[in-house]
């Protein structure tokens, strides 16, 4: 589990091709790599990594076929920053909210702009993303937990602050980045909460309007 507060800014060093898999290797950066051990998971842009083997400068992880095919990581090149978050420990502090570093989906961004001190974003989520992310919720992008300030249909505005943008890769952000999104933790085991009884049919996908009107809830309530 992690808390979606980036720790570090890592720098890939290179990525190994090992057939339909791959393993990154990685520079840390400010992460500190004397609490790092072999087995340890550390979140890269938001994924949840294994390290395979380590200096005292960076470590390795072994990059599966799936993960390759559902997030960004596949497009990393030698020289690309990521964020580096290393999994919870019974005295660290939450900060964010709970990350589980299993990436939903890729979402896109559509624009930045300047907002005061501020950056603003519009981000566009895969659409079977879109009822799990509310206005003032929680959402982790590569990574980072932020806040959704402004949502409609499959789109939502992010606002982000200076620290956030020197200490993160969001910095780099423009119009067509591709980002790692991780939806709330929360809304996912609520879906499967109200499904009930149905939860335990093969052909369970999540909530539609009929089974909302059975529980006696109309959607748009």
């Amino acid at each position: 589990m992690f808390t979606g507060i980036v720790q570090a800014v890592g720098r890939v060093r290179r990525m190994d091709r090992q057939g339909d898999s791959a393993r990154l290797c990685l520079d840390a950066g400010k992460l500190d790599m004397s609490e790092v051990r072999l087995g340890d998971s550390i979140a890269v842009n938001g994924v949840c990594l294994t390290v395979v083997a380590q200096d005292a400068q960076g470590f390795c992880a072994d990059v599966s076929v799936e993960t390759l095919r559902l997030t960004t990581l596949g497009e990393l090149k030698p020289g690309s920053e990521v964020n580096l978050e290393p999994a919870l420990t019974p005295t660290s502090r939450l900060g964010g909210h709970l990350v589980s570093g299993h990436v939903d989906g890729v979402g896109r961004i559509l624009s930045r702009h300047e907002a005061h001190k501020a950056v603003e974003f519009q981000v566009e989520a895969p659409a079977e993303l879109a009822r799990y992310i509310a206005h003032k919720g929680s959402i982790t992008v590569d990574g980072i937990s932020l806040t959704v300030n402004e949502v409609a249909g499959n789109r939502f505005r992010l606002t982000i602050v200076p620290h956030t943008l020197a200490e993160t890769t969001m910095k780099h952000y423009r119009a067509g980045t591709r980002v790692n999104l991780e939806v709330d933790l929360i809304a996912r085991y609520l879906e499967r909460l109200l499904l009930g009884e149905r939860a335990a049919e093969p052909d369970a996908k999540g909530l539609d309007a009929a089974l909302l009107e059975r529980m006696g809830l109309r959607p748009g309530d």
